[in-house]
C-alpha cells in the first residue's frame, strides 16, 4: 500500500472515498462480480459433459482430460500477460476480448467431430479468455480501488469467481441429462456474452477516470501515477517474474497456490462427478452436491476476506490447507449411489474451504509486492492452474488404468498437509490493516 501524502490546499484534492453518494468503486466490483460469474460457466462445464462425450464420442477420460489440462495450463500462462496489458490498454478491452473468446470456444464445441477440435476449442481459445479475466484480475482491481475493505472485496470477488462455477453445476447437469452435453456448451457461450455490455457500460480502470481515490484512501495523492511505460505485455510480465523469483516468499506462494489449483479444479472440479458416478450416483444428483458447495464457498470465501482484514494470512492458510487435506483424507468413504449425510457434510464444509486460500494469498502478495501484485498474482494464478492441469491429467491416468479415483483423494490430502507447513514459512508481514491490526 502507497503512502499518501496530505495536500496542501483541499480544492485541488479529489473527493474523499466513501463521501457522498455511492463510491464508484462498489459499481466496479459489481460488475466485475457479474463477470466472473458470467465466466465461471466454463470451469464448471467439463466435469458435467466429460462422461456423455466419452459415452457419445467415444474418446477416452484421459483425451478429454487433457484438452481440459491444457486449458488449465493456459488459462495459467496467461493471466500474468493479460495483467500486463490491463496496465498498458485497459480492463476493459482485455476483458471484452476474453469474454468473447469463451462464448466461441463454449459455444463452436456443439459442431465438433475430432478430439484435435476440443483441444483447440477448450484448450487454447477458452483458456486464453479464462486467463484474462482470471483471480489476477481481482488482485488489480482491489490494489487500483479499494484500501478499505480490500480483503473482503477480494473474499467476494473471488467466491464470484468459484461459487459460479459450481452453482452453474446443476443447470448444466440438467442440460446435459434432459437435452444433451452440446446445450449445455451453449447456453455457457451465451452467459459469457451477457457480460460484455456490462463492461463496456460501467467499468472503470482507475478511480481518476472518476475524479475520485480508491475506496478508503484519506486523500489524493499529490501527483498523478505515471502510464505505463511503451513496450509489450511479455516484456513486462517477465519483467516482474525476474523481481519476484528472488524473494522465497514468491516461491513459497507459488508452492501453497498450486497445490490449492491441486485440489480444486484439478481433483475436486473435474473428477468427483466422474467418481460419484462411479458409485451409482447421477450426474444431476453430483452436480448439485457441487452446487450445494458453490453456495457455501460464498459464505466461506467471504468470511476468509473478512478474516484476512484482521488477522495474521499465513496462519490462516496454515488453518485452511490442514482441514482440506482431513476432509479428503475421508472422502473415499462417503461416496454411495444416493446423498448421504457424511457426503452433504463434506460438500459443505469443502465449499467454504474451496477457494478461501484466495483473499490471504492476495494479500501476502499485495504485502510483498506492492503496486506489482497483479502481475505477480498473474505468475501465482499460472502456478494454481499448472498445479490444476497436472491433477486433471494425473486423475483422467489414474482412472483409465485403476478403474477408481481413491489414490487421487489421499494424493491431494497429502499435499494439502505439506501446504499448510509451508505458509509458515512465509515472512511475517508489517502491514496494518485498514482498522490498524498489525497482519
Amino acid at each position: 500500500m502507497q503512502n499518501l501524502e496530505k495536500i496542501p490546499e483541499p480544492p485541488r484534492s479529489r473527493p474523499r472515498a466513501g463521501a457522498g453518494s455511492l463510491h464508484w468503486a462498489w459499481i466496479v466490483a459489481g460488475v466485475s462480480f457479474l463477470v466472473l460469474i458470467g465466466t465461471s460457466g466454463f470451469r464448471s462445464l467439463p466435469s458435467v459433459v466429460m462422461t456423455p462425450i466419452h459415452e457419445e464420442m467415444g474418446w477416452s477420460y484421459g483425451t478429454i482430460s487433457f484438452a481440459i489440462s491444457l486449458n488449465l495450463v493456459i488459462v495459467g500462462l496467461a493471466a500474468p500477460y493479460a495483467a500486463a496489458l490491463m496496465e498498458r490498454l485497459s480492463i476493459r478491452s482485455v476483458l471484452s476480448g476474453a469474454l468473447v473468446l469463451i462464448a466461441l470456444g463454449t459455444g463452436l464445441p456443439a459442431w465438433m467431430s475430432a478430439p484435435w477440435q476440443l483441444v483447440l476449442l477448450w484448450g487454447v481459445l477458452v483458456g486464453a479468455g479464462c486467463g484474462a479475466i482470471s483471480l489476477a484480475f481481482v488482485a488489480t482491481l482491489t490494489e487500483r480501488w479499494f484500501v478499505k475493505h480490500r480483503g473482503i472485496v477480494s473474499g467476494v470477488l473471488t467466491a464470484g469467481s468459484t461459487a459460479g462455477q459450481l452453482i452453474f453445476l446443476p443447470l448444466l447437469g440438467g442440460l446435459s441429462d434432459n437435452s444433451s452435453w452440446r446445450t449445455a456448451s451453449i447456453v455457457v457461450a451465451l452467459g459469457s456474452l451477457v457480460a460484455v455490455p456490462f463492461v463496456i457500460l460501467l467499468l472503470r480502470d482507475h478511480p481518476r477516470e472518476k475524479g475520485l481515490t480508491a475506496y478508503g484512501a484519506e486523500e489524493a495523492p499529490e501527483r498523478e501515477p505515471e502510464a505505463p511505460e511503451a513496450g509489450l505485455a511479455t516484456t513486462s510480465a517477465f519483467g516482474v517474474l525476474r523481481k519476484a523469483a528472488r524473494t522465497q516468499d514468491f516461491w513459497l506462494l507459488a508452492g501453497t497456490f498450486g497445490i490449492c489449483g491441486v485440489t480444486t479444479s484439478g481433483f475436486i472440479q473435474t473428477d468427483f462427478i466422474p467418481a460419484a458416478h462411479d458409485h451409482g450416483m447421477t450426474t444431476t444428483t453430483a452436480a448439485g452436491l457441487l452446487g450445494i458447495a458453490g453456495v457455501f464457498d460464498i459464505v466461506g470465501t467471504t468470511f476468509s476476506g473478512w478474516l484476512t482484514d484482521r488477522y495474521d494470512s499465513r496462519y490462516l492458510l496454515l488453518v485452511y490447507y490442514t482441514l482440506r487435506g482431513l476432509s479428503l483424507l475421508m472422502l473415499p468413504w462417503l461416496f454411495a449411489d444416493t446423498v448421504t449425510p457424511g457426503m452433504l457434510v463434506f460438500t459443505i464444509f469443502y465449499g467454504m474451504d474451496w477457494i478461501a486460500t484466495v483473499p490471504p494469498t492476495i494479500r501476502l502478495c499485495q504485502d510483498s509486492f506492492g503496486s506489482s501484485a497483479g502481475v505477480v498474482f498473474g505468475w501465482l494464478w499460472t502456478a494454481h492452474q499448472v498445479g490444476g492441469a497436472l491433477a486433471t491429467a494425473v486423475g483422467g491416468v489414474i482412472r483409465d488404468h485403476f478403474g477408481t479415483y481413491t489414490i487421487v483423494w489421499f494424493t491431494g490430502a497429502t499435499v494439502c498437509l505439506a501446504a499448510g507447513a509451508m505458509s509458515l514459512a512465509i515472512r511475517p508481514s508489517n502491514t496494518l490493516a485498514p482498522n490498524g491490526v498489525r497482519l
